[in-house]
């Protein structure tokens, strides 16, 4: 059967080792046979530029680019940085952070997600402020040292404010993801950044219409799975 995947907010990085075992796995059986793979953001808990010379890094753009499977990638909110550079090395085909696809006789809609919890204001702000273009740009002139501490204060005072938001603040607002499905003349919805693994049912112009959101994987493995026949959201074990 032929069929899609789709998965996000993996956080991969040298301080979880399993959840990059349980890639590499996903990459060698679930990715083998399928049409395509879609990531859609946080593929890499930080990241503060292509020239960082992470081994783990290496050895993951070795892998993806072994893939026999188109692979694609949209930016999250932790890799925003990532640019062509990895992307060539990885094999990864870099598509807009809203991107409609038609596949299998269906119109769908992808994104990370983090543009749709604007009740969160602070975040909000922070995002416009750091990925402007030359906001960008002067980060990635500083030393890599540098941008491997500021990446660490920022990470740390953001886990703090984050632990003092209300679980509302820091989800989708339903109005917003209404107005932009209906934009894109799209039915269905799936994105990530959320970390609350769910399919919602909805009504757009009176018919259904389904947000599919895919779960981290910091505990188990999470995966969209859209066929001829079905769309699924799936967890299963690192």
């Amino acid at each position: 059967m032929q069929n899609t995947l789709f998965i996000s907010d993996l956080h991969l990085s040298n301080r979880s080792p399993n959840v990059t075992s349980g890639f590499l796995k996903f990459l060698n059986y679930e990715a083998r046979y399928v049409d395509a793979l879609y990531i859609l953001g946080d593929l890499f808990d930080y990241w503060i530029g292509d020239d960082d010379p992470n081994p783990l890094y290496d050895d993951l753009a070795c892998f993806l680019r072994q893939l026999s499977i188109p692979c694609h990638f949209l930016h999250g909110n932790r890799d925003f940085l990532l640019g062509k550079r990895f992307a060539c090395r990885a094999g990864m085909n870099l598509i807009p952070n809203e991107y409609v696809l038609e596949i299998y006789g269906q119109r769908l809609l992808i994104m990370h997600g983090d543009t749709l919890c604007t009740n969160d204001i602070f975040y909000q702000l922070y995002r416009k402020i750091v990925q402007c273009r030359w906001m960008k740009n002067l980060f990635l002139t500083i030393p890599i040292y540098t941008r491997k501490h500021i990446a660490s204060i920022i990470r740390a005072c953001s886990k703090q404010i984050n632990n003092k938001k209300k679980i509302e603040i820091m989800d989708v607002h339903p109005q917003l993801v209404t107005d932009i499905m209906r934009a894109y003349r799209v039915s269905i919805l799936i994105h990530g950044h959320t970390h609350r693994p769910a399919v919602h049912q909805l009504e757009i112009y009176g018919q259904p219409a389904q947000r599919l959101v895919l779960g981290n994987w910091h505990q188990q493995g999470s995966m969209v799975k859209v066929s001829h026949d079905d769309i699924q959201l799936v967890t299963f074990a690192l």
